[in-house]
């Protein structure tokens, strides 16, 4: 049987020793240490370093430059941005109303501008006021010389026969004489001087005033006019019969009464006694009929009074502050009217403005008609009574009253 006692088991798997009479371990005999196996360990090694195979090599590296040759480049790294720095609410500015309404205006001065530029340059421009040997001096106040041609320039057979020219009657003459003197200061006057009027002509002896403007032209016909009167022309302005129809429609045609019903199919009209609206081809008619009682006289009166109408039209703030009215007016009348060289748009202008209203309207004074030989029946002035007349003008006064006539 084995001995009674505590079973040890080795570690090392060995079977564990007799102690013999139950002897402590330390009066165990000794026993000479046991030399481990030479299987169970590795002889010592010296380390050496590593050495790989040239062809071997060779081809590791061939195969390394060809990886990099062909290789992606690495992407570059771009240093991170920096953080922005929190917006700062922009303080809210003020709006500069004086600012705007100075590039406002600033645009529309400048567009006037340039509108009174293109106006003016479309004026027709004559040399009118000639400079004559003996030529009436300088008198004080603004005196114009309209005119109303019977030209029929540029005119086509259709529009002649719907204003009823008449056709081509040879050189060009007057139906509107018209004389205005602008004082200082006072009320304006315009004076109408009849076309059959027996005045000088220089250098073609006495004849009707028209035929002045037959024989020279703008020219003679000033020249005539100031030796006949004794006034300085300072402006001269003429219109034909479309551009006097056109302003007329320009203004959506003028208000005119008459008294007496007017059929004049000479002149292409049939109006009914009244007041009424005149359009282009009827106004023109009007100014240009003689079919009245009193002929050239109440012809002449027509004149006066539709040229008030229209300039009062013209003037008025439903024409001059509505730009698609005003604009055709102006440009239609810049490119129909004859003025002379030194004449301007600012001219008209003041010209316009003088008539609008409040003027002294008249004729010269006559003393009747007579038939003179190679001139027809013409209107002699009452001479002593004209000369007053004119003499009150150039002075800058006004007319005395018992001079003024209407008929």
């Amino acid at each position: 049987m084995p001995p009674e006692g505590p079973t040890v088991i080795r570690r090392d798997g060995r079977p564990p020793q007799q102690n013999p009479a139950n002897q402590a371990w330390s009066q165990a005999p000794q026993q000479a240490p046991q030399q481990p196996r030479r299987e169970d360990w590795a002889p010592t090694q010296r380390p050496q370093p590593f050495q790989d195979d040239p062809r071997r090599q060779g081809g590791q590296r061939q195969d390394a430059q060809r990886q990099a040759k062909y290789a992606p480049a690495p992407p570059r790294r771009t240093p991170p941005r920096p953080p922005e720095p929190p917006k700062q609410r922009r303080p809210r500015k003020r709006r500069s109303w004086g600012k705007r309404i100075g590039i406002t205006l600033l645009v529309l001065l400048l567009a006037l501008a340039g509108a009174v530029y293109y106006v003016d340059s479309s004026l027709n421009r004559i040399d009118a006021l000639p400079d004559y040997a003996g030529r009436v001096a300088d008198t004080p106040g603004t005196n114009w010389l309209i005119v109303g041609s019977d030209s029929r320039e540029g005119l086509t057979p259709e529009q002649e026969q719907a204003l009823a020219t008449g056709g081509d009657t040879g050189p060009k003459r007057t139906d509107t004489v018209i004389l205005v003197h602008v004082p200082k200061s006072g009320k304006t006057t315009m004076v109408s001087i009849p076309r059959d009027s027996y005045v000088p002509i220089p250098g073609y002896g006495s004849d009707k005033i028209n035929a002045a403007f037959a024989f020279g032209g703008a020219p003679l016909l000033v020249q005539t006019v100031e030796e006949a009167t004794g006034l300085r022309i300072d402006h001269y302005a003429e219109i034909g019969f479309s551009g006097f129809a056109g302003i007329v429609d320009a203004v959506g045609g003028v208000n005119v009464c008459l008294a007496q019903p007017i059929d004049d199919p000479l002149a292409g009209i049939n109006l009914p006694a009244g007041c009424q609206d005149l359009k282009g081809s009827d106004a023109l008619g009007f100014v240009r009929t003689r079919a009245t009682a009193l002929a050239d006289l109440d012809r002449m009166n027509n004149q006066r009074q539709f040229m008030s109408a229209l300039l009062s039209k013209a003037t008025s703030p439903t024409t001059f502050l509505n730009p698609f009215r005003l604009w055709p007016l102006v440009s239609d009348t810049a490119k129909s009217l004859q003025v002379d060289e030194g004449d301007h748009i600012w001219n008209l202008a003041s010209l316009a403005w003088a008539l609008r209203g409040g003027m002294t309207t008249t004729t010269v004074p006559v003393a009747g008609f007579e038939d003179v030989d190679g001139s027809g029946n013409v209107l002699l002035w009452d001479k002593a009574r004209a000369s007053q007349f004119f003499d009150a003008l150039a002075n800058d006064q006004q007319i005395p009253q018992d001079l003024i006539t209407t008929g």
